[in-house]
């Protein structure tokens, strides 16, 4: 059943870091400093609404998984959930914060971007895994 919800969790933390990715990560580019300021405080207030609980709800299943079985699936899945989650405070988080604060150039944004594809190929990690695990459990 645990598997169901980390599915749910797996699948739209992918669909979400698809569409920061591939469109609105590359559009701060095209923003000219004073909008990219007004557009960036709207964007990560209500973006956090839809990623912080998707992210809390994909912490809760990994680490209620590993507890109750530590197998290489779980173990390597919270790893890597954990690894998302350190990587997005300590790297994306003060990224952001530059953004807010006006200093930000060509190079930070092209930097978020980059950097990004990391996540972006976690999360596709973690949605193929789970998929493998719930295909497993019905047939």
């Amino acid at each position: 059943m645990l598997e169901y919800f980390r599915f749910f969790f797996d699948s739209g933390l992918l669909i979400l870091i698809l569409i920061v990715q591939l469109i609105i990560y590359p559009s701060f580019i095209f923003y000219e400093p004073n909008r990219l300021l007004v557009w960036h405080a709207n964007y990560t207030k209500k973006i956090a609404l839809i990623v912080l609980p998707l992210m809390l709800g994909q912490l809760c299943v990994a680490l209620f998984q590993v507890y109750q079985n530590q197998n290489l699936d779980t173990v390597l899945y919270s790893a890597i959930v954990l690894f998302l989650w350190g990587i997005t405070f300590i790297k994306f988080a003060p990224m952001h914060s530059q953004i807010s604060e006006r200093r930000v150039d060509k190079e930070l944004l092209q930097k978020l971007v980059r950097l990004n594809w990391i996540r972006t190929l976690l999360w596709f990690l973690l949605f193929l895994l789970t998929l493998i695990k719930v295909v497993e459990i019905n047939y």
